[in-house]
């Protein structure tokens, strides 16, 4: 009666009336509900089975497995281990001790149950399969590696072992033999999703992602029920910028599986991307809740509270990661950067330096660590000095892979500009890039935007339409951009991020491009062999200041910025001290730019100025205190101190209506905030330093015809402050001059501005003409 089952069963009901205590006809009995998924009647079958026959081990091996599908693992292993106790050489009965400790997750346990089975029995195949899958599940993946295989060589096509196989060769650098692999097992058994998934998952990995989605459509279609088919479904259509159809992908997933702790990190990313805000929060706070002991979640989220300025919330996230893996560099990184926005800068490059000892190769920490120590530097040799290391570490390994350039060396040709940036949005960068789009000279350039942008904008878009090319290339890895970048023949490519967060150094050490620039971010170095130049001007990078970069260093004939605010509102309000009848003095720069040096210089003009108040902008936290306390040791009482939050754009510079002037940072100036403050009528008092992001003063004001207000030294500082706060008529035509006074300056001079930079261009392109076509990569000299 072999597949006959109601046969069967009809014939074991018969004997079982005749002699309603046949072990063997109950036995059978159950072994068909089991058969068939009725478990608890199964069970009450081979209970009676045993009962009527106790000395028949095989009943024994029965009672187990249904009390495994049941569920019941202490009980399944220990009818297993009587049966192992009468017949010890059974290989089946340790078979089956082992999966219900690997299901129990008693993985080293399982590995020795299997192992004996194979011992007893070295052609086991399942056996094999099973203990490689144990040895995946404990991160021995040789070892599982080398099961799979043994049990392909006594079964070559055993599909699971196949698919098995193929899920484990990713994670040991040989994707492509694990597509192969996978396409043969899914070809073997073309109905089990399981094949499918793992298919996907090695598609994943080669980045392979449009047809990833297919195999997990495909797997999806013949079981709805597999979480897994949609966690990595919604991966592969996240990975697309499917941003939407991800986050659906996403939420099956948890449906089918409430613990899945990866669907809800991931949901939450999703969400985060798509602007969701308090549902990414919700999703990250269900993976913490499914999975305590996992960093990943806890990370993500102070993440996200980090960018939504609730930085106590965000430390405190972070830190509960820190006591889950104090050494994930994920979480040592973003802590680092809200250590930073709270001020505490000192902390900060500990976090950052931290990571770069444990992991030496982690680019993220070196970047931050080149960008933190800007604001801390006296001297431009300093930050040059950790730029060159971050190099070496992380650039020179790329140099093997860059390419001659193939480019047509026609020197006065109409050029290919390409600019990166992950901020085209509401960011304080489109400030600067508007206003040089909006005047390229399109006969003589062709503009190619690569867009990084996580959520467009109004901004986004208009600054799409000032591009001959815009490509999205958020989830292009930086490989795969230099090619689109190499396929479209783009001559000069400048980095807008350098260091900075949304940067993407690692591509431009790959040298896409034959000229490399670096404009913007921070008028700095990079320390990048393969960026050719760096912009600045004469006041920033003075003659002598060279030795500072490892670019050459073009000087544009005015000024570094060329700014737009973007709108005429708010208006600029009359003096508010001639209201008051008191000073507000004020310094809206990031809290990481008060270094213990400018608050010295700020207390010496507070003491001359009596009758004068400070306010400063800091998000709520903790640190807050730490900085009163810093201000309060330089006689700035906190009574005389006003700290606002960080606030929307409009909003902020509505503040500058309370200010009479503002007292700048050093070593790091303002740079977007000063220009704000202007435009605002709100003079800036300035120290001149040694490094450029020092000089930015100097250079803004000279621009502005007001170079009297940057001093070169700290007590010039305070006596320029000073004799500005006690003069009010002077402080009053001052503020109802100085917009005008901006739109009239280089400042705001766009196409002045944009001619500047595409001589410098042109200059840069006809060089590289002229040079030897064996120099790709190599530092450019340094040169004015």
């Amino acid at each position: 009666l072999a597949g006959d089952t109601t046969g069967a069963r009809r014939l074991c009901q018969a004997v079982l009336a005749r002699e309603p205590a046949n072990a063997e006809a109950l036995y059978r009995l159950g072994l068909l509900e089991m058969q068939e998924g009725r478990l608890e009647a199964a069970l009450a079958f081979i209970e009676r089975a045993r009962s009527a026959a106790p000395g028949a081990t095989r009943y024994g091996f029965g009672l187990g497995q249904a009390l495994s599908g049941l569920g019941r693992y202490p009980a399944a292993a220990a009818a297993y281990r009587k049966v192992i106790e009468a017949e010890p050489q059974l290989p089946e009965a340790h078979f089956g001790l082992g999966l219900v400790l690997q299901a129990r997750g008693d993985l080293p346990a399982a590995v020795a149950a299997y192992q004996e089975a194979l011992r007893l029995r070295p052609e086991f195949a399942e056996a094999l399969n099973n203990l490689g899958n144990c040895r995946r599940q404990l991160g021995q993946l040789p070892e599982a590696e080398a099961a799979y295989r043994r049990a392909l060589a006594l079964r070559p096509n055993y599909a699971n072992a196949m698919s098995n196989l193929g899920a484990v060769l990713p994670a040991l650098g040989r994707a492509d033999a694990a597509v192969a692999l996978l396409e043969e097992a899914a070809r073997l058994e073309p109905k089990a999703p399981s094949h499918l998934v793992n298919l996907g998952v090695a598609l994943c990995e080669r980045r392979r992602f449009n047809d990833a989605v297919a195999v997990l459509e495909k797997a999806l279609a013949f079981d709805r029920r597999i979480p897994e088919a949609a966690y990595n479904l919604g991966l592969a259509l996240h990975r697309l910028g499917r941003i939407r159809e991800a986050a659906d992908q996403y939420r099956r997933a948890v449906a089918l599986k409430p613990g899945y702790a990866e669907a809800f990190n991931n949901l939450g990313d999703v969400c985060r991307e798509l602007g969701e805000f308090d549902p990414a929060l919700e999703a990250f706070a269900a993976a913490t809740k499914a999975d305590p002991a996992s960093p990943v979640a806890f990370n993500n989220a102070g993440g996200l509270l980090r960018s939504l300025g609730r930085m106590e919330e965000a430390e405190a996230m972070l830190r509960r990661a820190l006591a889950i893996d104090p050494n994930s560099a994920a979480t040592l990184n973003n802590l680092g950067n809200v250590l930073k926005d709270c001020g505490d800068l000192a902390s900060a490059v500990d976090c950052f330096r931290r990571v770069v000892s444990l992991d030496p190769d982690d680019v993220i920490a070196h970047s931050n660590l080149v960008y933190s120590l800007t604001f801390q530097a006296a001297d431009g040799r300093t930050i040059l000095e950790e730029a060159r290391k971050w190099d070496a570490r992380h650039g020179a390994p790329l140099r093997p892979l860059i390419r001659r350039h193939n480019n047509d060396r026609s020197a006065e040709r109409r050029l290919r500009v390409g600019y990166v940036s992950g901020d085209f949005r509401d960011h304080c960068q489109t400030l600067f890039t508007l206003p040089l789009l909006s005047n390229h000279d399109r006969e003589a350039l062709e503009i190619f935007c690569y867009s990084g942008v996580e959520r467009p904008d109004g901004h986004t878009a208009r600054l799409e339409r000032l591009a001959d090319v815009w490509r999205k290339v958020r989830y292009l890895d930086d490989a795969e951009l230099g090619e689109v970048i190499r396929r479209d023949q783009i001559d000069i490519l400048v980095d807008l991020e350098m260091h900075m967060a949304n940067g993407r150094p690692l591509l431009f050490a790959r040298k896409p491009a034959p000229v490399q620039v670096a404009w913007l971010a921070y008028p700095a170095t990079t320390g990048m062999g393969a960026i050719d130049a760096v912009f600045t001007d004469p006041r920033l990078a003075p003659p002598g200041s060279d030795s500072d970069y490892s670019e050459r260093v073009v000087r544009l004939e005015d000024t570094f910025w060329c700014y737009d605010p973007l709108t005429a509102e708010p208006g600029v309000n009359a003096l508010p001290a001639l209201a008051d009848g008191r000073l507000t003095l004020a310094c809206l720069n990031a809290p990481c730019k008060i270094s213990d040096h400018a608050i010295r210089m700020w207390g010496g003009v507070m003491r001359a100025l009596e009758n004068s108040r400070l306010l400063i902008m800091a998000p709520p936290s903790s640190h807050r205190g730490r900085l009163e306390a810093r201000l309060a040791a330089e006689a700035i009482a906190p009574e005389r101190v006003e700290i606002v939050p960080f606030q929307r754009r409009l909003d902020y510079l509505r503040t500058y209506h309370r200010i009479d002037f503002a007292l700048d940072t050093f070593p790091y100036n303002g740079h977007t905030t000063s220009l704000d403050a202007y435009w605002m009528g709100v003079p800036v008092v300035s120290r001149a330093g040694q490094t450029a992001v020092g000089r930015a003063g100097l250079s803004q004001l000279f621009n502005l015809g007001l170079d009297e207000l940057a001093a070169d030294g700290d007590a010039r500082f305070v006596e320029t402050a000073v004799a500005l706060g006690k003069d009010l008529p002077h402080l009053a035509a001052l503020r109802r001059d100085l917009r005008s006074r901006m739109e009239r300056s280089p400042l705001m001079d766009g196409r002045r501005f944009a001619k500047a930079v595409e001589r410098a261009y042109r200059e840069l392109w006809r060089d590289w003409c002229r040079g030897p076509a064996n120099r790709e990569g190599s530092p450019s000299p340094a040169g004015g």
